[in-house]
């Protein structure tokens, strides 16, 4: 690959979204249909909510009306409506909040409990959607239900973890959600095995599809980054290595 077309890549993947906290500089700000501004936050690394991620309006920095745990990840749905993915127990969940309706509250509300705690999101307010989908699906494309809000999202990439019952079997998957068809595409990573990588400690971070060729690229921490071929299952060369 020429060095312009690494430069490219890099790019696109610079600008992907990764998870909470570590590449919550690449969260996306925002303006609400009512023309408000919104800003993330990260309330650094000491004290009782270190590493917690807040939104809040631009000119009430003071005052959160989202909270973010460990492996979160916003996405936009259309022009007024705020998704997030995480992991949650055996499920990939897709929570949808419209950003006018968010309650302020004070991060005291949440001190010292928040990051012990299995709950990834906290709000004042109920989503207005959501959604779960296991972890364990079989490789291929399946039917889901999808609620209306979130159905504005064509293409929703999501690097996760995956259940492999051998060192040999893929411990790593990307969902491809088609939302507004009601799809998701399971691709298991065939070769990201606990037999070649230090699984917990290698993991895919973030993955975009390059504008150019439409395949899968990707991070992956302590290892570099790399492409898929078409397939999207199979590594097809590494684009930098670490």
């Amino acid at each position: 690959m020429s060095s312009v077309n690494l430069s490219s890549t890099k790019r696109q993947l610079e600008s992907a979204v990764g998870p909470s906290p570590w590449y919550w500089a690449t969260f996306p700000s925002f303006t609400s249909s009512s023309g408000q501004r919104f800003k993330w936050a990260h309330h650094g690394e000491q004290g009782s909510v270190a590493y917690v991620i807040s939104l809040h309006l631009q000119q009430e920095p003071e005052k959160q009306r989202l909270a973010l745990n460990t492996y979160c990840r916003p996405f936009l749905t259309g022009e007024t409506k705020l998704g997030i993915w995480c992991p949650e127990g055996r499920n990939i969940r897709l929570a949808c909040f419209d950003p006018e309706r968010l309650k302020a509250f004070d991060l005291a509300e949440i001190a010292g409990w928040f990051k012990q705690s299995s709950d990834r999101i906290y709000a004042a307010t109920a989503p207005v959607a959501d959604m779960e989908v296991p972890l364990n699906l079989g490789a291929g494309t399946h039917k889901i239900d999808v609620p209306e809000s979130l159905r504005s999202v064509d293409e929703l990439l999501v690097p996760t973890s995956y259940p492999a019952k051998s060192p040999d079997d893929p411990a790593f998957a990307i969902y491809v959600f088609y939302l507004r068809a009601g799809l998701v595409d399971v691709l298991p990573q065939r070769w990201f095995t606990a037999s070649q990588y230090q699984v917990g400690k290698q993991w895919i971070t973030r993955v975009a599809r390059d504008a150019e060729t439409q395949r899968l690229i990707g991070e992956c921490f302590g290892a570099g980054i790399f492409q898929l071929e078409e397939d999207g299952c199979r590594l097809e060369k590494w684009l930098e290595r670490k």
